[in-house]
């Protein structure tokens, strides 16, 4: 139910000219925004709205039609701006990713040079690193445990992990 179907709202009571004088601005505006505007008014109101109207219909009727060939140029070069962007995304986090690791680093160099023996520098380097090594991390095998997980692997029949237990 919109406001069609209910009418306009208006003002119950009609104000004679000398009882519009005698109230305030703000209650004057509120009772006149509920009434009928003048008929010059309201046809002016009209006239603009169909200015409007033909202008939005002129623009629209003067936009030149798009070819394929066009249309296809034109998400070539959106996607190209897209990946453009995606690319500088990027770099900006690697760079903040470089500064946090640099402050970082100059932070615990700080702390280490900061402690009063060498003895608890050397603790505190040891436990502290400057730089975290994160070029493998997953990877906390040695040699030996490396040829014992790759035999596990390359095991098809399973005679190395099957026990009989009685």
């Amino acid at each position: 139910m919109g406001v069609e179907s209910r009418g306009k709202p208006k003002n119950w009571t009609k104000k004679s000219p000398q009882q519009l004088k005698k109230m305030g601005a703000q209650q004057r505006s509120r009772y006149l925004a509920y009434e009928e505007p003048p008929k010059e008014i309201q046809d002016t109101v009209d006239l603009t709205q169909k200015r409007v109207k033909d202008l939005i219909q002129k623009q629209k009727n003067s936009t030149p039609r798009m070819n394929n060939e066009m249309e296809i140029d034109r998400q070539k070069h959106s996607n190209l701006i897209g990946q453009l962007k995606a690319a500088e995304a990027r770099n900006r986090i690697r760079v903040m990713r470089l500064q946090y690791q640099a402050m970082r680093a100059h932070e615990v160099k700080h702390l280490i040079s900061c402690q009063p023996t060498s003895l608890k520098a050397l603790r505190f380097e040891a436990l502290v690193p400057p730089y975290t090594n994160n070029r493998n991390p997953g990877d906390h095998l040695d040699k030996l445990d490396r040829a014992r997980v790759e035999s596990i692997l390359e095991d098809e029949n399973g005679i190395t992990t099957n026990r009989k237990l009685d």
